[in-house]
């Protein structure tokens, strides 16, 4: 998945991308149709619809995201005119969010779009755009491959109980509460995962624990249980003392979403499926 995915970035959706004069990036959505794999446009359309109904429902521009035009192409031995669009990257990742994963491309978009902390497809300003079921979506993807480069990272330097590791995180970032602690204030059910029931703020705040410990248990040289897992209580806590210098609310202050991430993406899958 990580080479298709390097694939996909530097030979499919970047090479499609071009420059207008004033040095503003661009894509078109007739190339964006061919290499997310639809072959008639009028399918392809009915998905730029629903792109451009998310984009008004997050309170963006329409025509500066999906700038319409006509242009006149070949046809065998006549030419006809066709409609395409000049997509804006933030237009591009709502096309693909409601694009069929059925297509390996689409499958792919999806998750390159998502991994941002660490290849930074989308801007500051790009990322203000989505609504907070967006956020949290994005936000939890992250958690989730940040978890996977963390759980790896922490078995080289000698972690084998990970319970323990895992909690002294959440110890540190929420005063104390472990993740059965956190999972009981917010009235979840047996086993349901604490990070599919947080806000994008809150899950903005484990992605940095997370990122941040992987970065330490790097400079730990020799595999040490009780290091590694001090080191992540002490993230925690550094970021919870943060949070507090800057004014912020207490991540066991803030509100636990209605809905969970995983119904979140059971609707999404709904939607692209109607």
């Amino acid at each position: 998945m990580t080479k298709d995915l390097e694939k996909y970035e530097e030979m499919t959706f970047e090479e499609i991308k071009h420059i207008d004069d004033n040095g503003n990036e661009f894509w078109s959505a007739r190339e964006l149709q061919q290499i997310l794999g639809y072959k008639e446009w009028r399918y392809f359309s009915a998905v730029i619809e629903k792109a451009q109904v998310a984009c008004s429902q997050s309170n963006n521009s329409i025509n500066s995201n999906f700038g319409v035009y006509t242009k006149i192409v070949k046809a065998g031995a006549t030419t006809k005119t066709i409609i395409d669009y000049n997509l804006s990257r933030y237009a591009c990742y709502l096309i693909v969010q409601n694009a069929n994963p059925k297509y390996k491309n689409v499958a792919l978009g999806q998750t390159y779009f998502a991994v941002q902390t660490r290849k930074m497809e989308l801007t500051e300003e790009e990322y203000e755009k989505l609504s907070e079921d967006e956020k949290r979506l994005y936000r939890r993807k992250q958690t989730k491959d940040g978890n996977k480069v963390l759980y790896r990272i922490a078995k080289e330097k000698g972690v084998k109980n990970f319970d323990k590791f895992t909690n002294a995180g959440y110890k540190g970032l929420y005063n104390g509460e472990t993740a059965n602690d956190i999972a009981k204030r917010k009235g979840l059910r047996y086993r349901e995962d604490i990070l599919d029931n947080m806000g994008s703020v809150e899950l903005g705040a484990n992605v940095f624990r997370i990122t941040q410990t992987e970065a330490l248990l790097e400079k730990q040289e020799k595999p040490n249980e009780n290091m590694a897992t001090d080191t992540h209580y002490k993230v925690g806590k550094a970021i919870r003392e943060t949070i507090k210098k800057l004014g912020g609310t207490m991540p066991e202050d803030l509100p636990t979403p209605k809905k969970s991430i995983k119904e979140l993406e059971k609707e999404r899958q709904n939607r692209l499926e109607a």
